[in-house]
């Protein structure tokens, strides 16, 4: 009950009507399109004529883990959520068909974008989404309004501990097969929901056994090793994406869950070097911070873009 009183509370303060009454006028609809080879599924709620807000996923997760916050939004805003390729309902062929690199996924991802015709948007960065979506912005400056960070790590100081090991990794892969054991393990797909939380009866415990099905099917090891390798281009990134927010300087709301232990606090508080008028929020809450946050994110959210005055 804690989530649709909360959520109420939220659409009564911006909409002036119940969540039941918004999820029946702006339903969650789930299509295709077929990208540079690779069928791509994306979830898309709220009016067309409405800003866009662009949602980029976490590892593993996919556009799932914004379910519930999808329809706090709507309302107001025309929300797009892909998959990328390999993850959640978008195709996943083999490597040796499909380059597993962020900048291929970027790529995908902004011609998805394209083919959907959006060219102004705000971006809603998580994980995974945030190397994806700083190439994206790179590419296309114009076209990004603002920027909404959840656990989306562009600093070296916001990476936890655990990376060291996987540095090992990426200087020599093949001698370092338990990283990828670990990193695919289900306890480790566990510990990224619940490390951290104060409040473990808010996990579905769904949530991480649907993933880990995910990352033990056929063929997954081999994607997901080549992104962890090729996540080392995203660390030497770090400076070039730091140079583009002082430069254009967007709209910035981090909403970061403080106890993760893998991209820390001091990653969300170091975009304040760069974005000094940026607005950080530093969450009582794991990496997955929406898990037990959705609807206290949902409101900074819709204050933010309030402010921020997003044009379509």
């Amino acid at each position: 009950m804690r989530l649709k009183f909360a959520a109420i509370g939220i659409a009564a303060l911006f909409f002036g009507q119940p969540l039941t009454a918004i999820a029946e006028t702006m339903p969650t609809t789930y299509r295709y399109e077929h990208i540079d080879g690779v069928k791509i599924f994306y979830r898309e709620a709220g009016r067309s004529d409405a800003p866009t807000i662009v949602l980029l996923h976490g590892f593993p997760s996919s556009s799932r883990e914004f379910d519930a916050l999808i329809p706090l939004l709507a309302m107001n805003y025309h929300l797009v959520a892909p998959d990328f390729p390999g993850f959640g309902h978008s195709d996943a062929p083999p490597p040796a068909e499909y380059g597993y690199t962020f900048d291929h996924l970027a790529t995908t991802t902004d011609h998805l974008l394209e083919k959907l015709r959006l060219t102004s948007y705000a971006l809603y960065i998580h994980d995974y989404g945030a190397p994806v979506g700083f190439r994206i912005m790179l590419a296309h400056p114009e076209r990004v309004q603002a920027l909404i960070v959840q656990n989306g790590n562009v600093y070296r100081e916001g990476l936890g501990p655990k990376w060291a090991k996987i540095g090992q990794y990426w200087a020599n892969p093949t001698a370092h097969p338990e990283v990828i054991d670990s990193f695919l393990s289900f306890d480790a797909t566990k510990q990224r929901h619940v490390a951290g939380t104060s409040h473990p009866e808010l996990y579905n415990p769904d949530t991480w056994t649907d993933e880990f099905a995910h990352l033990s099917a056929p063929g997954q090891r081999e994607i997901q090793a080549a992104l962890l390798y090729d996540y080392r281009t995203n660390v030497a990134s770090y400076p070039a994406w730091q140079a583009w927010l002082r430069e254009h300087k967007p709209p910035t709301l981090v909403v970061w869950g403080a106890n993760d232990p893998s991209f820390i606090a001091a990653g969300g508080e170091a975009f304040k070097r760069d974005l000094p008028d940026a607005e950080v929020h530093l969450l009582d809450a794991g990496h997955f911070a929406m898990d037990e946050k959705n609807d206290e994110i949902a409101e900074l959210i819709l204050r933010f873009m309030a402010t921020a005055r997003i044009n379509r």
